[in-house]
């Protein structure tokens, strides 16, 4: 690549991963205006979907979200009466945050989204998994590479 080039819009990474990711969060709006959601919501409610009773802090890990953006979103989940955040009885340091039955109950009503979308993307099933499989690979390297520089600090 010419070097003139190395910063052109276009040739970048970054931005081909932000504008994607905003044209597909796009795509899910609609459905999550149904439920009440926004998208943020939905992945954190995905998470409790799949395990319930866990601590804000594997929540966090799990999004890759740290807690001064999680607090606030779980603070409004529960506002919304999907949620309940307790303390462990066990670790007072740790909160735990379950699902109420309306949080539980939401979760028949999102079972159609993913199917929705990507019906939309136009590509297949196998082409949506080697996609998500090559983004997950990606997260991974680039965690795997800032793992030793946030060790030497």
């Amino acid at each position: 690549m010419e070097s003139n080039a190395l910063l052109h819009l276009d040739n970048q990474l970054c931005f081909a991963l932000y504008a994607c990711a905003r044209e597909v969060t796009k795509l899910y709006r609609p459905f999550l205006d149904e439920l009440g959601l926004t998208y943020t919501q939905y992945v954190t409610m995905l998470v409790l979907w799949e395990k319930d009773d866990i601590a804000v802090k594997t929540l966090g890990e799990r999004l890759h979200l740290d807690s001064g953006t999680l607090t606030p979103l779980l603070k409004k989940l529960e506002a919304s009466g999907l949620i309940l955040r307790e303390r462990d009885r066990e670790d007072e340091r740790s909160v735990i945050v379950r699902l109420t039955s309306k949080g539980q109950s939401l979760r028949e009503r999102a079972e159609g989204i993913p199917g929705q979308v990507f019906r939309q993307t136009k590509l297949t099933p196998d082409q949506i998994a080697a996609l998500r499989d090559q983004l997950h690979e990606l997260t991974a390297m680039i965690n795997e590479q800032a793992e030793p520089e946030q060790t030497e600090r």
